[in-house]
């Protein structure tokens, strides 16, 4: 098997609204407010902090980016902000590929989020575009899996409109705000990416 070289750390995929690109340690002060603006927001679809962690301090993201930029290196994974095509590039989100493995299954595991001020515009479907692109051309995967609560409504709009297709569903499929939710899992492969002539 041959081995991919890692797609480089000044990757950026522009699309008409959004450019997406891996963080930085410069990145740190605004995450951070993001985060912290963001938090009631998000909470009810991520895993519970540790007791007396806190995700969006400084240190924490500060380790969070360097860690996610290791991990980009090695191929592990392939965390990209999302950022608006204007003044500043402000950063809205988050796309990630995660648990990339290689070999025979040559899979990654797909997670975002946004800013609740710019949800309902269209704007995570066309970053999740810009993902896919990237995880079956530059990064060379040939399958990406989404895991969705089912009562994440906005979460499964994006799917639907992208065209990721639904797998099954997975009963206490990950321990998210501390408890053990279903999901719904949905999946695309490089051969469904081509078909849409995307």
């Amino acid at each position: 098997m041959i081995a991919l070289a890692s797609p480089s750390l000044t990757t950026r995929i522009a699309s008409e609204r959004l450019v997406l690109r891996p963080p930085r340690a410069s990145d740190v002060p605004e995450l951070r407010r993001l985060l912290r603006a963001n938090a009631a927001h998000l909470r009810p679809w991520e895993p519970a902090p540790e007791p007396g962690q806190d995700p969006s301090s400084l240190t924490a993201i500060a380790n969070r980016i360097a860690r996610q930029r290791r991990d980009w290196k090695r191929g592990d994974s392939y965390a990209l902000l999302v950022t608006l095509r204007e003044a500043g590039e402000p950063i809205v989100g988050r796309v990630n590929l995660g648990g990339v493995l290689r070999g025979a299954f040559s899979n990654a595991y797909l997670g975002y989020w946004i800013d609740e001020g710019h949800q309902s515009r269209g704007l995570m479907s066309e970053a999740v575009r810009g993902i896919l692109a990237f995880a079956f051309g530059t990064a060379g995967l040939h399958r990406v899996q989404v895991a969705i609560m089912p009562r994440n409504a906005p979460s499964l709009r994006v799917v639907e409109k992208v065209g990721v297709r639904r797998e099954g569903f997975a009963e206490r499929y990950l321990r998210i705000a501390g408890i053990w939710e279903d999901h719904v899992i949905f999946a695309m492969t490089s051969e469904e990416w081509a078909a849409r002539g995307a």
